[in-house]
């Protein structure tokens, strides 16, 4: 069957950290990969998290399947957390939650629906995007264009063409936005820009599509949901996907959820009838284990709190690496104002690293980072920090 087809390319993500795996050298370090590190250079499991475990194992009496959107107190749970205890979306009983397997399940989940009922729609997206979204969207069926986004003159959102790009999509077509800590940039939208693009999105009658992958990475929960908030202001139908690999560290466990707000609670019962349809010949039900440890710690006041202590902890530590990146190259004397990657948030930042660069630190130091030169700051430690600012002092006269 396959002596004619072709290899299929490896991902460029996930065949970096393969090759990582493989490299002998004792000093690689891996900045490609979105995955966060500790101080140690280790993925921890939060300790909420196994408090959350031990209390599923002692209760747990079946292993039945979810019904096909999930358990209802996490569909709750992710409500709050993406418009408040009380939000006027919850009570208005205007937005249906599915628990989905991953932020990735929930974008192809809802391109599926979307596909349904607009299928000549386009699907627009951020230049630059997370590479993954381009694969989701076009396996969808969707025909893909681009917004400008980003600018690497000023390594900073260029407003200004975003507007234009925004103001020209027709009404219809599907707009994928980043909530928050923007992948692969690093760069966001302030408060004020979202009320804008909301309103443009009401005006333009376009469809938002908001891929909240680091809810809390940013500034906090609650800061880090402008952008939905805004948009759920003005009553538009919306989009957005979860995910908790990155909040919570579950990454293997492979959950998220898709949410959908609509004008009214009625619009919203239709949308979820069709949602089920579309997860049922997917994958039918979704896994039980990460959705239900999340919905244990969101729905226990004292490990909520927990959780918002450690998330705290590793947001710190992300904004930590970056200040120490930064203060490393500057005292090496490397060439540029890198001063902007202090301003980025989330896990990652566009370096200013160019191709030619991120080949020469693989080859020659085991230092792993994508192309583009987008590096995940929470690969950096205070153990390897230094080898890394050495490094690319030294590539710098390359």
């Amino acid at each position: 069957m396959w002596k004619n087809i072709e290899a299929a390319p490896a991902d460029s993500i996930l065949g970096l950290t393969e090759a990582f795996r493989n490299d002998p050298s004792a000093q690689k370090v891996n900045l490609g990969v979105g995955v966060y590190k500790d101080e140690e250079g280790k993925t921890p499991i939060l300790n909420c998290v196994k408090t959350a475990e031990k209390i599923l194992l002692a209760k747990e009496e079946s292993k039945s399947y979810l019904p096909i959107s999930g358990d209802p107190v996490y569909a709750a749970e992710v409500q709050k957390l993406l418009f408040g205890e009380s939000g006027e979306v919850i009570t208005s009983g205007r937005a249906v939650t599915a628990h989905a397997p991953g932020g990735t399940g929930a974008l192809r989940v809802g391109g599926d629906l979307l596909k349904k009922f607009y299928p000549d729609a386009k699907v627009w997206i951020s230049n630059p995007t997370w590479a993954n979204h381009k694969g989701v969207f076009k396996t969808a069926g969707f025909e893909l264009a681009v917004y400008d986004y980003y600018n690497p003159e000023t390594k900073a959102v260029d407003f200004e063409a975003m507007v234009t790009s925004l103001e020209s999509i027709p009404a219809g077509d599907i707009v994928l936005l980043h909530a928050c800590c923007h992948n692969p940039s690093g760069v966001d939208l302030s408060d004020t820009e979202w009320k804008q693009v909301a309103a443009i999105g009401k005006e333009k009658g376009w469809i938002p599509f908001l891929d909240f992958a680091y809810q809390g990475f940013g500034e906090s929960v609650e800061k880090d949901r402008c952008g939905i908030e805004e948009f759920a202001a003005t009553g538009v139908d919306l989009f957005i996907a979860s995910s908790f690999s990155k909040n919570f560290g579950l990454y293997n466990e492979r959950t998220g959820a898709l949410t959908i707000v609509s004008p009214t609670a009625q619009d919203s019962a239709v949308a979820m009838s069709h949602l089920k349809t579309t997860i049922r010949v997917n994958y039918s039900n979704p896994p039980a284990h990460g959705g239900l440890v999340v919905a244990t710690i969101l729905s226990n006041p004292e490990l909520h709190k927990q959780w918002l202590g450690e998330l705290a902890g590793m947001r710190d530590r992300i904004k930590a690496m970056r200040s120490e990146l930064v203060e490393g190259l500057v005292a090496r004397g490397v060439k540029g104002d890198f001063s902007y990657i202090t301003r980025q948030r989330g896990m990652f930042s566009f370096s200013g690293l160019s191709d030619e660069i991120v080949a020469w630190l693989r080859t020659n130091k085991s230092i792993y980072v994508v192309g583009g030169g987008r590096i995940n700051l929470a690969g950096l430690t205070r153990a390897n920090i230094g080898y890394v600012c050495d490094a690319i002092a030294e590539a710098q006269n390359i």
